[in-house]
């Protein structure tokens, strides 16, 4: 199964070149949880031209700077996107902005927080189990780097996670074949305590900041998200293969 990753942002400037693009994060990530994944990456925020969703196997799209209300060249094309992979049941996979931005899509709502800055570790309560969220763990915590949220879940979504700061923090979507979460089960840690660290002042409190590199000690679940999102993607492959009445391909 070939995974297509929309890259709607790069690590900031001053950090770039110490640390891979996005897209080759979850490879890396995704690898490990499914050999049988193969990746092709789409450099949306840097021009690229998004594909007909109906000719691809399952899509990811990825965190950006940018939020859903930021009038980016690319953010019309990308909601449209979304709208007409939804329509085709091509799976979808949203994390951060991406989360956010299949959400807005699909008739919720993301928009900043008055709850301010997520930075640091951060931990959630299941709340709903879908078949592919396996394992029995009671919550899961990510690293995350936010200001925006889902506000307003669409029609059709469940909410799988949550927690005081992000009450929708993992959706499942039943009309059509489509996971999401806020946090980012995609950065190192070393990666996370670089971008607190150059965010500390501005636009990131000091303490804030402090505090969120010092949450890294804690022990994440990036494996777990990982293993769920190929599990979900495995399990949607071999649904579609039983409706068009083949046996599922490993790729």
């Amino acid at each position: 199964m070939k995974l297509t990753i929309v890259e709607t942002g790069l690590p900031p400037a001053p950090i770039r070149a110490d640390w891979p693009r996005y897209p080759e994060m979850f490879a890396r990530l995704l690898s490990a949880a499914d050999g049988d994944l193969s990746f092709e990456s789409v450099a949306l925020s840097t021009g690229a031209a998004l594909p007909d969703p109906a000719g691809l196997d399952a899509v990811l799209i990825t965190g950006s700077p940018s939020g859903v209300y930021d009038a980016e060249p690319w953010m019309g094309p990308l909601m449209d996107f979304i709208r007409w992979s939804a329509a085709a049941k091509t799976p979808l996979v949203g994390v951060c902005f991406g989360h956010q931005a299949m959400a807005q899509a699909l008739g919720g709502r993301a928009a900043k927080s008055d709850k301010g800055w997520g930075v640091g570790r951060h931990d959630y309560e299941i709340v709903a189990r879908p078949d592919w969220l396996d394992g029995g763990l009671p919550g899961f915590a990510l690293g995350v780097s936010h200001q925006d949220q889902v506000l307003a879940p669409p029609p059709g979504a469940r909410v799988v996670a949550t927690s005081d700061f992000t009450p929708y923090a993992a959706l499942s979507y039943e009309t059509t074949p489509a996971i999401s979460f806020q946090g980012h089960p995609e950065f190192e840690d070393d990666y996370s305590a670089a971008l607190y660290t150059l965010r500390r002042g501005a636009p990131v409190p000091e303490a804030l900041a402090d505090a969120a590199i010092a949450s890294l000690g804690a022990p994440h679940n990036n494996a777990d998200v990982a293993r769920w999102i190929a599990r979900f993607l495995r399990e949607t492959r071999e649904t579609r293969a039983r409706s068009d009445g083949a046996a599922p391909s490993p790729r």
